[in-house]
């Protein structure tokens, strides 16, 4: 029994979750950390839109990485309840990174994201400079200086590539000495408390992404429908729904024929089978739900 109160003692586990604008690397580095993908990627802004958990399962800790969407000015309700629900993470997590990449100058939108942290004093605060690989030395340095001076209550700075997984070591040690002591949060094994659906839905968005522009991207949604194995063979048929805003929007995704659906389908079957353990059949379809993202019943519907 005294053994298991040292063990206790010892070991620290709690929350961390990365800040900064769209596009900063924060769902690359959720991944990188866990060592394996439970958030899905693009360069399209607000392409995160839940409080994705990822848990890194160390020999002397816990860390739980909770993905969040990046801080935008909103112009949606959808782009309101997104900044909600980063405000919520924000309040109740342990540890804090506030992420710039080393590519570019840090701007307005950084300065502003960084005095905001002043409203969540319970966390601690790390500086994270990502996407090093990228930048030039003296990019980095510049980086690291500009970061420096916008908080005085840095724990630590640190450059780092997710990439590359250049640091990433670095950072993890440096955010579990800052977690309070106690046992694990999840149970060892587990990389995410993601559901099953929510993550084919999140691939299956990721596909849907690849190649479109403008206001598309924002205007994407998925609903699994359905998942069940198919009697008397070995596959499962997965029936989903991409959900856009506008009747030419669905038009944009099904593609000439059918062409771009059907490559949403062969980019998304792989990695959905990798999820399940089995052979699929994926079924897509497209509905058009008119202004979705502002609307709250709409909203509501599809999990927002």
């Amino acid at each position: 029994m005294k053994e298991k109160q040292t063990m206790t003692e010892q070991a620290r586990s709690g929350f961390v979750t990365f800040v900064g604008r769209p596009n900063v690397g924060k769902s690359t580095l959720t991944n990188a950390l866990v060592g394996e993908k439970i958030a899905i990627i693009s360069d399209k802004p607000q392409t995160t839109r839940r409080a994705i958990r990822g848990i890194v399962n160390r020999p002397d800790g816990q860390l739980v990485i909770v993905d969040t969407p990046g801080i935008h000015k909103p112009r949606t309700l959808l782009g309101e309840r997104l900044n909600d629900l980063v405000e919520q993470v924000l309040g109740d997590v342990d540890v804090i990174g506030f992420c710039v990449p080393a590519t570019e100058k840090v701007g307005p939108g950084d300065r502003r994201i960084a005095a905001s942290l002043d409203g969540y004093p319970r966390a601690k605060k790390i500086a994270i400079v990502t996407k090093t690989d990228a930048a030039s030395r003296d990019d980095i340095t510049e980086r690291l200086m500009e970061v420096d001076s916008l908080r005085e209550d840095w724990a630590a700075v640190i450059p780092l590539s997710a990439l590359t997984r250049d640091q990433l070591d670095v950072l993890s040690d440096e955010i579990l000495l800052l977690m309070p002591t106690g046992p694990a949060l999840y149970p060892e094994g587990i990389t995410t408390d993601e559901t099953e659906e929510d993550r084919i839905a999140e691939i299956i968005r990721e596909a849907a992404l690849d190649g479109v522009r403008d206001e598309l991207p924002h205007s994407i949604a998925v609903v699994v429908d359905d998942i069940a194995p198919r009697e008397g063979s070995d596959l499962t048929d997965v029936h989903a729904s991409i959900v856009v805003e506008r009747d030419s929007q669905k038009a944009i995704i099904i593609g000439r024929k059918g062409s771009r659906l059907r490559d949403v389908g062969a980019k998304a079957r792989g990695e959905i089978e990798g999820l399940l353990g089995t052979r699929i059949f994926l079924g897509l379809h497209v509905k058009v739900a008119k202004e979705w993202q502002r609307d709250p019943k709409q909203l509501g519907r599809l999990g927002f």
